[in-house]
């Protein structure tokens, strides 16, 4: 619930389209999905898509209207834009556009994800001081004003705001076992309320504060209120105020044509991932049909955004969660979905007293752990030419958006390619002889390149192959280039294949030279026409 609540505001939504998102994912996702373990709900990875729509069609639509209105109007165009999004999704799934997911490289993804933490933590760094940004600021900006921001934090706000991120960053490095298994955001929800409640969050009022360390004598007056706590409507006695018609307006626009790409691109790509993630640590290895998810998730997202709820994705923290509390069959989503519905209906007067700087205490760790420092050592570790790859997009999509950044790290990751002498007909062409070797084994003999352009064909072939064999024999000593990308999904694949009584072996990579010591590391080689590696 705290993050739900948290996302969609962030995302210039109303705080319950949050728990909206969760309600729907969990039983609407539940009856059309095959996926278990995977639970659907909103997805801080979508907060800059979701809110830069808002803003974007909010000051398209309403120029001359006033802030509060313009961006309630951005917020009913946006849910058009949601809409549409969601009946292509519904599509993508019907063609069985799942796969599709395999096609990006997974250094640029990694960027993306970690940019949009780093923008995530400049937004609500702010809140969590109990200060206005700047309005308009990009996330360069942001950061760039946190400093000056420092000198103007509400100390209660602030206080609660800190005291939210000391819990969440500190609570996971105690060792007692009992404590591991209290949530930390339940923590600092409980703490949260209780400051709030102390410092009469509830009335508005002042307060003063001594302005500086130095001297104690000179105080500062600060304002506190209802502003502060989470908004949220008395579902059962006014529903109204619990939903929003969406406004088509802005679909057709080149602004709302762009966001219904990155919510199509961005949404089903994260979901996509995540849902994979979550197939690989399952204890029962049951498998996910892609397809089918992607169109349970298009189905919810469409109704989702009918009734002014957030689009949503398979929410991997979520499901990772869910797992390790025991979680069996997908009725876990099920129930999940129908106990935030009774929480929100039940008790909105408890959720209303929820302060935000809490919220925005949630988002900053949320957008701490997608960039995550690790994240940049072990991207590193794998090679520079793939550091550059991510850094480069995180620097594209912080002084542009999103589109464009993971643009700019797929066109660095065809650079180095070519760069390494892949060809560009190898970049795009799936060069694979298939070599049977009786009726249990066939060798698989790949030219030119395995990169992630052309992955998808390879993928093909072997999986053709692999209904007709029990060995697939992947022999890639022709190759002039395997790129990452293409090394992490065949580690993937080989502990697929061992747990459906299959193997799958790669060979040929002996001669390649690789980029870095990192097993997963891009291998370059000479793509000689030679005769094959010997099985």
């Amino acid at each position: 619930m705290p993050l739900c609540l948290a996302i969609a505001r962030a995302s210039g939504f109303p705080p319950i389209a949050g728990i909206w998102t969760a309600v729907v994912g969990g039983v609407l996702c539940t009856l059309i999905s095959n996926a278990q373990l995977t639970i659907k709900g909103p997805a801080a990875g979508l907060i800059v898509i979701v809110y830069g729509a808002v803003t974007e069609l909010g000051a398209e639509f309403g120029a001359d209207l006033s802030d509060a209105d313009r961006a309630f109007l951005g917020y009913k165009l946006a849910l058009g834009v949601g809409v549409t999004a969601g009946v292509v999704q519904i599509l993508l799934g019907l063609v069985r556009a799942g796969r599709l997911a395999d096609f990006f490289p997974l250094t640029p993804v990694h960027g993306m994800l970690a940019s949009i933490g780093l923008i995530i933590i400049a937004k609500q760094a702010y809140e969590v001081l109990g200060v206005a940004p700047e309005k308009g600021a990009g996330p360069l900006e942001l950061y760039a004003g946190l400093p000056a921001a420092l000198g103007r934090i509400n100390p209660e706000i602030a206080l609660i705001g800190l005291v939210g991120l000391l819990i969440l960053f500190g609570l996971p490095l105690v060792k007692a076992g009992w404590v591991r298994k209290v949530p930390a955001q339940l923590v600092v929800l409980v703490a949260a309320v209780a400051l709030g409640l102390a410092f009469d969050l509830e009335h508005k009022h002042t307060y003063l504060f001594p302005d500086s360390f130095f001297d104690m004598n000179h105080r500062a007056e600060f304002e506190v209120g209802p502003r502060f706590l989470v908004d949220m409507p008395e579902v059962l006695q006014n529903p109204a105020e619990a939903f929003a018609v969406p406004d088509f307006r802005g679909v057709l626009t080149a602004t709302g044509i762009q966001y219904v790409v990155l919510f199509c691109l961005i949404g089903s790509l994260e979901s996509l991932l995540s849902a994979k993630a979550i197939e690989l640590v399952d204890p029962w290895r049951r498998k996910t049909n892609f397809d089918r998810d992607l169109l349970a998730v298009g189905a919810a997202n469409t109704l989702c955004a009918a009734i002014g709820a957030l689009p949503m994705i398979s929410e991997i923290v979520r499901s990772k969660a869910n797992i390790d509390s025991g979680g069996r069959t997908k009725a876990a989503n099920l129930f999940h979905g129908l106990f935030l519905l009774g929480f929100v209906l039940l008790f909105p007067n408890l959720i209303h007293h929820i302060p935000l700087a809490a919220l925005g205490a949630m988002l900053v760790y949320t957008g701490f752990r997608l960039a995550n420092p690790v994240e940049f050592v072990r991207t590193y570790k794998v090679g520079s030419e793939q550091f550059i790859v991510f850094v480069g997009t995180i620097l594209a999509t912080l002084a542009t958006d999103l589109l464009i950044g993971i643009g700019v790290g797929i066109g660095l990751k065809v650079a180095f390619h070519v760069w390494h002498g892949c060809s560009v007909r190898g970049l795009f062409t799936c060069d694979v002889e298939a070599v049977p070797e009786g009726d249990r084994l066939v060798v698989l003999v790949v030219r030119r390149a395995a990169v992630f352009s052309n992955w998808l064909g390879v993928r093909a072939v072997i999986f053709r192959e692999a209904e007709r064999r029990d060995e697939v024999v992947l022999d890639l000593s022709r190759t002039r280039l395997v790129d990452h990308t293409v090394m992490e999904k065949l580690h993937q694949l080989e502990d697929d294949f061992a747990h459906l009584g299959k193997r799958l072996k790669v060979i040929g990579l002996e001669e390649h030279v690789p980029l870095s010591g990192h097993p997963l590391a891009a291998r370059k080689g000479a793509g000689r026409e030679s005769t094959p590696a010997a099985v």
